[in-house]
């Protein structure tokens, strides 16, 4: 029997603020799955903003995944005068940033040309883009509250810096507090969406936690190092922040009693500040790899001491997956289900931190005990079909579901 095509009008629009391929950060990574689990549904229609060259898989994964694919270079030169004039007309910094005049062409284009049952954008500031396509129900999936993102910054950052932070935080707020006289708004977990409804109100927005690719990370019986990773964009503010608090708190401690241990840094873009930690006696900053499995696999625990921290983390969920005994900061747990000490261990203080890594690094049967928990744990609550359900039938209802093979996205960073 021929499975089920899409109609003709079940056509999605889906604009994203960055290219969802290759999956090296916490929204690309949400972004090609979402794109999986539609494109069963639907024929979508992709519109993202680059600010990087675009790779040939990149083109071939999405072709894949999209029946029309508009990929606009954002026009870096203009950037921060649109998000001036944006400020000064009253709305957020964001929205300037994002406001890409080549792109709203495409989008308009497409409206022109398609039928969309609906439109669907990965960020608030993205707002003005689904507002051009009239008539077609909209639906952010915002995935954390950005304006209390932003509060957050601000309240760990000094002058000047908070003074912008604060500003922004003020005028996304603004922003978020309209979406849903319009649109429907999805963020990554409950905790989310209980401080969304705190200044928009009661029952306006939903949640669709993030989910991790079982079949690719994967627990597997490898000799382990004395060594604790780290892995994340490097140039974001809560990663930078976490890698430099735990090399020069923490690990100096952990060293003097494991003399041949190693802090590895993995992940893309280091910041001067994180390039520099590699003068600390082994601390390795290894940058951007080609796949993290094998630096997750080979290291004894895995840390998340992010401070500032807002939604689900996805390095989380991936150690866990790959059956690593993990230390993670409260912060990146505070959506998360976890019952720390049988799935993780926790730890705030420098103090706690060191007892936690240390207590690991001694012990090899209490890191396969928290790794077989762990990876029990996210195959109950943390495949990605399950977890995006409530965003994707909302977007497309699953009257006909057309098959697709897996989707295989590497774990760069």
């Amino acid at each position: 029997m021929t499975p089920p095509r899409p109609s003709p009008t079940d056509r999605v629009l889906y604009v994203t603020h960055r290219v969802p391929y290759p999956p090296d950060k916490g929204d690309r990574i949400r972004n090609v799955h979402l794109l999986r689990q539609l494109s069963r549904r639907a024929k979508v229609w992709l519109v993202a903003l680059a600010d990087e060259p675009v790779a040939p898989e990149t083109d071939r994964v999405l072709g894949e995944l999209c029946e029309r694919v508009a990929i606009v270079p954002t026009a870096r030169r203009y950037r921060w005068v649109r998000a001036a004039l944006s400020a000064a007309s009253g709305r957020s910094l964001t929205e300037g940033l994002f406001h890409e005049p080549a792109a709203m062409k495409v989008v308009r284009r497409f409206a022109a040309e398609a039928n969309f049952s609906a439109a669907v954008a990965s960020s608030s500031g993205l707002a003005g883009y689904l507002r051009s396509v009239a008539g077609v129900p909209a639906f952010f999936d915002a995935m954390d509250v950005d304006s209390q993102k932003w509060l957050d910054f601000a309240g760990a950052s000094r002058a000047p810096k908070r003074w912008v932070y604060g500003f922004e935080a003020g005028r996304v707020r603004k922003l978020e507090r309209s979406l849903p006289a319009w649109a429907d708004v999805c963020f990554v977990s409950e905790a989310e969406v209980a401080v969304y409804e705190s200044f928009a109100g009661p029952g306006t927005a939903f949640a669709a936690t993030n989910g991790v690719d079982l079949d690719y990370f994967r627990a597997r019986e490898v000799h382990d190092d004395p060594a604790c990773v780290f892995v994340g964009a490097m140039d974001y503010l809560p990663n930078e922040d976490a890698a430099r608090w735990f090399a020069r708190d923490v690990w100096p401690r952990v060293r003097a009693k494991f003399s041949d241990a190693e802090f590895r840094i993995v992940g893309r873009n280091p910041t001067a500040a994180v390039r520099e930690l590699a003068g600390i006696p082994g601390v390795c900053v290894l940058g951007t790899v080609p796949d993290v499995r094998p630096f997750v696999e080979s290291s004894a625990v895995a840390v998340v001491p992010i401070r500032l921290a807002r939604g689900v983390q996805n390095k989380v969920l991936e150690a866990l997956a790959m059956g690593k005994a993990t230390v993670a900061a409260p912060p990146a747990l505070a959506a998360l289900g976890t019952v720390r000490g049988r799935h993780l261990l926790s730890a705030t203080t420098a103090d706690e931190w060191v007892t936690a890594v240390c207590h690991l690094l001694a012990n090899p049967a209490a890191r396969r005990d928290l790794g077989t928990a762990g990876r029990a744990f996210v195959e109950a609550h943390h495949h990605w079909d399950r977890c995006l359900e409530p965003l994707v039938e909302r977007v497309v209802p699953a009257t006909r579901e057309v098959p697709r093979a897996p989707l295989r996205v590497a774990a760069t960073r």
